[in-house]
């Protein structure tokens, strides 16, 4: 049987543990027999991760960019029992969090429809697709732990000069302290690309927000999704 041609190579980022097992035998088994498979390859498993300095990770990401379609196995988020455990210089950040900052990518995870499997809920018979904004947040917060009392405060200097100053708390012992960020067009993307998605999969969109709460950063994803609906879609 004449293998099925690919024009542009797509990238192949390996991971860590059983996945590495997996891949390699559904790429041997399965797509080999089948497809002139052309890829660039990049070994994210922690060890080659670490050997790197994690510029493995930002090289697939580059390339992803370039070339336009990746395939990436799961990969370990290491934490502090992992630095151990692999002995590793640094406690590096999240590969897919990585991958998302630099590609500015919206996370959209849908549903794989098959008509043997029914749906949990009887006559949900719709898909539900989940668009997760992948930018900032958890994976670009910066931590701090204290060991005394004392004062946190937030602050901003704009290039005019102009500074803005909040206190985030007063401790009277230890505390610990996290401050994250997102930016204004990545949120934008985020929107466009869900209005995009919703219109091109003709699925209804719908957005939830804590901004009860959050007033102010999930405020601002409400803002910028109803200005976009009323100035586009």
């Amino acid at each position: 049987m004449e293998k099925l041609q690919m024009k542009t190579p797509l990238v192949e980022m390996d991971g860590d543990e059983m996945t590495r097992v997996l891949w390699r035998i559904i790429r041997d088994e399965l797509i080999y027999p089948y497809v002139d498979l052309k890829t660039e390859y990049y070994d994210l498993g922690l060890p080659h991760r670490d050997e790197t300095g994690d510029q493995v990770t930002l090289d697939a990401a580059n390339a992803t960019r370039r070339l336009g379609v990746a395939v990436k196995c799961a990969t370990i988020t290491a934490n502090r029992h992992r630095q151990e455990e692999y002995g590793l210089k640094e406690i590096w950040p999240s590969p897919n969090g990585t991958i998302r900052a630099v590609l500015d990518g919206t996370a959209f995870r849908a549903p794989i429809l098959l008509p043997f499997l029914r749906p949990a809920v009887p006559g949900w018979e719709k898909p539900i697709t989940v668009a997760r904004h992948a930018y900032g947040d958890m994976y670009k917060a910066v931590e701090l732990v204290t060991d005394e009392p004392g004062v946190a405060t937030l602050d901003f200097t704009g290039e005019s000069g102009r500074t803005q100053s909040l206190t985030v708390a007063k401790t009277k012992g230890p505390a610990v302290f996290q401050g994250q960020h997102n930016t204004e067009v990545s949120i934008r993307a985020f929107v466009r690309s869900c209005f995009q998605y919703a219109l091109d999969t003709k699925q209804d969109l719908w957005f939830s927000a804590k901004d009860t709460i959050s007033k102010e950063y999930d405020g601002e994803f409400r803002r910028v999704f109803d200005e976009e609906f009323e100035s586009t879609y």
